[in-house]
């Protein structure tokens, strides 16, 4: 496995993470044996970044991640999340915190869920827009001092956020969305702001919520309990308009003798050392599908083919519904 370093004095990780949210909430049933299993072969693989969050589940992903890594911590870097608050008791309320009080109790939960006397990389998962980010950072800052954590990050914080956040306390990543299908970071400045920081980006939904692999055909594909079902690049002409482009990447890795998913991956590995991909599977098959990717080597021209293929304007919908938006890039 080949590894990456998140930040130019930072930890090195495994140059592909593993995504959990997945095998515990919002794409269908759990199999929580296969998911167990599959973390321990990606470990065996190589894999050393593992991605969870509280608010996946809400609180089983953790336990169920805590569950795997129980006799591997040694060879685990661990980051999970806080900041959106969901009920047990009812799953589709949420609310955002950054309040100090809140960042030292979610912290004292996670470990707790995870059975760790440490987590390695500490996100803020949404920027809470009531709390100043230096109050949210410093409390933060904080568990780094008291041994909880130790790297921080943000995510889908915007670049003036990261810089105020970069002034509390040294920033190692920022996890946001980067796929050929989310290219707002290029956009937006903030692939920018991390570059000029010394930032690492860590790029969920590297695949497009799966859409990238050519495996989602048809809505209905998805179970009823599927997030994807609601989702607007997922919905009528939007979905048609961006199966048009899988196609295309379709044929491009056929050329090239690998799959869709190892095409679009390896387009994001080839977008620069700073940045680690955290594709989620929950199934051992797609983990080694995906890990043949770090063997698939992109020229300039089958880079520039791939980029005409899907500009920034090119996909269909927004990334969430609108009340996901609402912190997104702030």
């Amino acid at each position: 496995m080949q590894t990456r370093t998140l930040g130019k004095n930072g930890p090195k990780v495994s140059a592909l993470g593993l995504g959990c949210m997945g095998m515990s909430d919002f794409y269908g049933p759990r199999d929580d044996a296969e998911s167990i299993a599959t973390i321990h072969h990606a470990l065996d693989r190589g894999i050393t970044l593992l991605d969870t969050a509280d608010m996946y589940g809400p609180f089983t992903n953790e336990q169920l991640v805590g569950k795997a890594i129980k006799d591997r911590r040694d060879q685990v870097f661990l980051a999970t999340k806080f900041g959106v608050v969901r009920d047990a008791a009812d799953p589709t309320k949420r609310a955002i915190s950054g309040r100090p009080e809140y960042v030292r109790s979610a912290c004292d939960a996670s470990l707790k869920r995870l059975g760790v006397d440490h987590i390695d990389l500490y996100y803020q998962h949404r920027v809470d827009l009531d709390t100043p980010i230096e109050d949210t950072v410093g409390a933060m800052a904080d568990l780094v001092k008291a041994g909880k954590v130790r790297y921080l990050g943000l995510s889908e914080a915007s670049a003036q956020t990261i810089e105020r956040a970069d002034k509390v306390h040294k920033i190692t990543a920022l996890q946001s969305e980067l796929s050929l299908w989310t290219r707002d970071p290029e956009e937006n400045d903030t692939l920018d702001m991390c570059r000029k920081l010394d930032i690492a980006f860590v790029a969920y939904s590297p695949l497009g919520r799966g859409f990238l692999t050519g495996a989602i055909t048809k809505p209905e594909d998805f179970d009823a309990d599927d997030f994807r079902r609601n989702n607007p690049r997922f919905q009528g002409e939007n979905f048609a308009r961006n199966l048009q482009l899988v196609h295309q990447v379709q044929a491009l890795a056929k050329e090239k003798g690998c799959t869709p998913a190892q095409l679009a991956l390896a387009w994001l590995l080839a977008q620069g050392e700073d940045i680690v991909p955290i594709p989620g599977t929950r199934r051992r098959s797609r983990l080694d599908e995906n890990l043949g990717a770090v063997a698939v080597t992109l020229d300039q021209n089958e880079l520039a083919s791939i980029d005409r293929i899907f500009p920034p304007e090119a996909v269909a919908g927004a990334r969430y519904a609108a009340a996901g938006m609402t912190h997104i890039n702030k």
